[in-house]
């Protein structure tokens, strides 16, 4: 029998690719957790409106639940989202991290000091390999942060496809995965969704050193 399982979810390429293929190894994901900064109402990192989060997980059919936090107690938030989700069946946290041992470390510890057995999907994928299965896989996904001293502002909003990748790795210098936080992506559509998020405006952000891609209109539609 599968063990049930919540995903930690930002919205973005590599956790989707984890809640993909977290049933091929066992589990059952019931429910995506997603962080959700209490002052601006968005999530941590990738800058989307929650609300935009909930309607992502609608396309998807599964459960979300949203915890807000205030920044110092972060993990403190975390934890008590997770001891729900306990109430509810969970028994696994799974996330995408790929290759940073300090994100391992503490996703280890936190979950093991809440009672949940930690899985990583995508643990030592070599750099790339991980958004060409994602692509290969049929999603599609938006770009939707990234570092300005990384990344210039033409990368902003560009659809994440085999040119996108390409382009990454002739650059060099930025982990193609992102995993350092050089991008964040948003994901729009794939075999997760039963139905696809059509973005109908944007706009473009520049705050602390960050470009953000505001999408401020957008709505569900039926695939096929």
């Amino acid at each position: 029998m599968a063990v049930k399982a919540v995903v930690s979810w930002s919205g973005g390429k590599d956790g989707c690719y984890a809640c993909y293929l977290a049933p091929s190894l066992g589990y059952q994901v019931s429910f995506l957790l997603t962080m959700v900064s209490r002052q601006f109402q968005r999530s941590g990192g990738h800058g989307i409106e929650a609300r935009l989060m909930h309607r992502q997980a609608e396309a998807t059919g599964i459960g979300m639940l949203q915890q807000d936090y205030a920044g110092d107690d972060y993990e403190e938030m975390f934890k008590s989202a997770l001891r729900r989700l306990q109430g509810e069946g969970v028994q696994a946290l799974v996330t995408g991290d790929i290759y940073l041992q300090e994100h391992r470390d503490w996703v280890e510890r936190v979950a093991g000091e809440v009672g949940l057995e930690a899985v990583f999907p995508l643990w030592e994928m070599k750099p790339g390999e991980v958004t060409r299965g994602f692509i290969g896989a049929g999603f599609e996904a938006l770009v939707v942060a990234l570092q300005a001293d990384q990344l210039g502002e033409e990368w902003l909003g560009r659809q994440v496809d085999a040119g996108f990748l390409s382009d990454l790795l002739a650059l060099g210098k930025v982990d193609p995965e992102g995993e350092r936080g050089e991008y964040h992506t948003f994901v729009l559509d794939g075999p997760l969704f039963r139905r696809r998020i059509a973005v109908l405006e944007t706009g473009r952000v520049l705050r602390d050193g960050r470009w953000f891609l505001d999408i401020p209109r957008y709505e569900l539609r039926e695939k096929g």
